[in-house]
């Protein structure tokens, strides 16, 4: 179990090569987008500039988000391409009113055509929600299958991450990719000491107790007490 978690740690700086030797590369265009899910994984972190138009009226707001430690939501809208596929665009992160939280900050979108820039992402991850899965406009997760039944949208196996400084009064100061690494290296600490500590009782109780352990022949002789 200790040289998998190794193998796993391995596996993840791999990963993490090839999301910075993508960042590196020149950005992609509306026509090179991939076409199904296993093209869309291989374009994961490039960098993409589209031209579409906003579908302001499917914008979603993902609850319980964080940015730089702050409470708050994603503001998730669709971006109708040329050819009528969609791409849903992570737009930026948006304060919460702890006040009333079903009052929004209203997010304007440009109307008629607009360019943006971004980073190729999978869709936004998913928070733990008792109950039945919200489907308004303030919901805690999005799924991509529901979202294209919901909507009738043809919708990419991919969301795209708008970045560039901060406008419409929302952030963009993405966090880095998260792989977890140390907890590998921790988790594979801890079975090898636990594996070294099983072999030193085992062979601490087969091999040296048993000659220090007093013999049934020579029973240790205990004076009786003094009346």
């Amino acid at each position: 179990l200790g040289v998998w978690q190794l193998d796993r740690a391995r596996q993840k700086l791999d990963l993490q090569a090839r999301i910075e030797a993508r960042a590196d590369l020149p950005p992609l265009g509306s026509a090179d987008l991939a076409r199904d899910d296993v093209a869309a994984q291989g374009q994961h972190y490039r960098r993409i500039v589209l031209r579409g138009r906003w579908l302001a009226e499917r914008t979603v707001y993902l609850d319980n988000r964080q940015m730089n430690a702050r409470q708050g939501f994603f503001v998730v809208t669709p971006l109708l391409l040329a050819g009528g596929d969609a791409v849903l665009v992570q737009r930026g992160w948006s304060p919460r009113d702890f006040s009333d939280r079903s009052r929004l900050v209203p997010v304007p979108a440009a109307a008629g055509e607009v360019q943006l820039e971004g980073r190729i992402a999978p869709p936004p991850s998913k928070l733990y929600e008792p109950g039945v899965p919200g489907l308004g406009l303030i919901r805690q997760n999005l799924d991509l299958m529901q979202f294209r039944q919901q909507t009738g949208l043809e919708l990419s196996d991919f969301t795209v991450r708008q970045t560039g400084p901060a406008s419409e009064g929302l952030r963009r100061d993405w966090p880095a990719v998260a792989l977890g690494v140390e907890k590998h290296y921790g988790y594979a600490f801890q079975w090898f000491a636990m594996s070294a500590l099983v072999l030193g009782l085992y062979v601490w109780f087969q091999f040296f107790r048993p000659t220090t352990a007093p013999s049934k022949e020579s029973p240790i002789h205990v004076p009786p007490p003094r009346i």
